[in-house]
């Protein structure tokens, strides 16, 4: 078996020169690596398919392509879809023609390509020419197109867990041959567990944060202060428009929705930490103030419009805690979406029903012409009625009649808003009786 890895190593930052030789030395995969796992199996069977990995940076993606490859005695051809194009594409795959035996084409980013380009593989993935690898951070069922998803198969890589990284340092601190074993260096456990959590799932973070401290560390060992000074403010997973940041701000809506302020200041604080702009979190939070709180506790829309006023005219950090302020608050008043499931309704009516007339008696008579045709006759005055409620009338047009959409929760405010319409309701039916 050759080693796709020999002479990349000597000038190559620490990352690369720790990349896994054997799949047993792959960490944080074992859902797919694992002994019997199916990928496991086919890998060292040499049975292979084309696949795609998708998952986040650090997890290993590159590492397990370039095994494959060297597993299977693979020629590995890697483009980046940041940088290439199809000129690229079709040298490549000329490359893998010539070639006499098996070529793995690994793709980074794949999901940078656009559609001609990903198409551009199908019929060299069909005839054998090349046994396609994808990598992406970014969901396949969203970036990539349904022919090449079709002929491959896509496998989820998950973050890496503190404790794996921490296994990667020390793995890292103690190789002689490519690692930093030579240097003779050693690592607090408080120390190895700040990296490993500021790593935050990657271990090339982990990697190249060690590399920097080993150039910096004095009498060779390495404490939590130097460990903070230089790894501790890294930025959390948080990617703009892509899975993760959707996956929060669903995760900080959820747990509004659920009344669990605790799990909502967590979601929110993790959105700021990943450098989320805190307006999109404010126009979020007045959403969910209508959408879920409603008019069982009003208050809530006009903290939220507040702290929203308040961030622009504080910035940060001050004005988030104003949006804090909102957030706990929404996650801890009465819930309804009674308003929102009665404006759906009444949107699919309006869109369905056609260009319904306004009733005479509901329309305005500003000229002698329009009083004439009988604009206004009938309309009763609801101030003038007792109770200003006109019981009785009907401000639908005629094929609507009828039509409820708001129908209160037994939930705060909205406990007395029920009361009265159920009264007012009561009235029209005994006024048409």
């Amino acid at each position: 078996m050759s080693d796709l890895f020999a002479g990349e190593r000597e000038f190559s930052p620490l990352a690369d020169r720790m990349r896994p030789r054997r799949l047993e030395q792959v960490f944080g995969q074992a859902h797919l690596l694992g002994a019997g796992k199916p990928l496991r199996q086919a890998i060292e069977a040499g049975k292979l398919h084309s696949m795609i990995f998708w998952g986040p940076p650090g997890t290993g993606k590159t590492t397990i392509a370039r095994l494959i490859a060297e597993y299977s005695d693979a020629r590995f051809i890697t483009l980046s879809a940041v940088l290439a194009g199809v000129k690229d594409i079709r040298e490549a795959i000329e490359q893998a023609r010539q070639f006499q035996g098996p070529t793995v084409l690994f793709i980074d980013e794949v999901h940078r390509f656009n559609k001609a380009q990903q198409d551009a593989f199908l019929p060299y993935i069909e005839d054998g020419t090349i046994l396609f690898v994808g990598a992406t951070t970014e969901n396949p069922s969203f970036e990539l197109n349904n022919a090449l998803l079709s002929r491959t198969r896509t496998y989820v890589l998950k973050p890496i867990l503190a404790e794996d990284i921490e296994s990667v340092v020390q793995r890292a601190l103690a190789d002689e041959d490519y690692g930093l074993g030579k240097l003779g260096l050693s690592i607090d456990q408080d120390a190895l567990e700040i990296l490993s959590l500021a790593a935050d799932g990657d271990a090339r973070r982990a990697l190249t944060y060690l590399e920097i401290i080993s150039d910096l560390v004095e009498e060779k060992r390495i404490d939590a202060a130097l460990v903070g000074e230089i790894a501790q403010q890294g930025p959390r997973r948080f990617d703009k428009g892509g899975d993760v940041f959707y996956e929060q701000i669903s995760a900080l809506h959820k747990s509004v929705r659920g009344s669990d302020p605790d799990a909502a200041l967590y979601w929110f604080c993790r959105m700021i930490d990943g450098g989320c702009d805190p307006i999109y979190i404010a126009r979020r939070v007045v959403r969910m103030a209508v959408e879920d709180i409603g008019i069982a506790d009003p208050r809530g829309l006009e903290l939220c419009l507040n702290g929203w006023q308040t961030f622009e005219r504080l910035g940060s950090p001050e004005g988030e805690l104003a949006l804090a302020q909102g957030v706990v608050y929404l996650a801890c008043a009465a819930k309804s979406n009674a308003v929102y499931s009665a404006y759906k309704q009444a949107m699919e009516d309006a869109r369905n029903s056609g260009s319904l007339e306004v009733p005479m008696h509901l329309r305005n008579a500003p000229t002698r012409f329009m009083e004439e045709q009988g604009y206004g006759d009938g309309y009763r005055y609801a101030h003038d009625e007792a109770d200003g409620f006109a019981a009785g009338e009907s401000y639908f047009p005629e094929p609507l009649a009828g039509r409820q959409y708001y129908h209160p929760v037994d939930r705060g405010l909205e406990i007395k808003i029920a009361e009265k319409i159920a009264q007012l309701r009561q009235r029209n039916r005994d006024a048409k009786s």
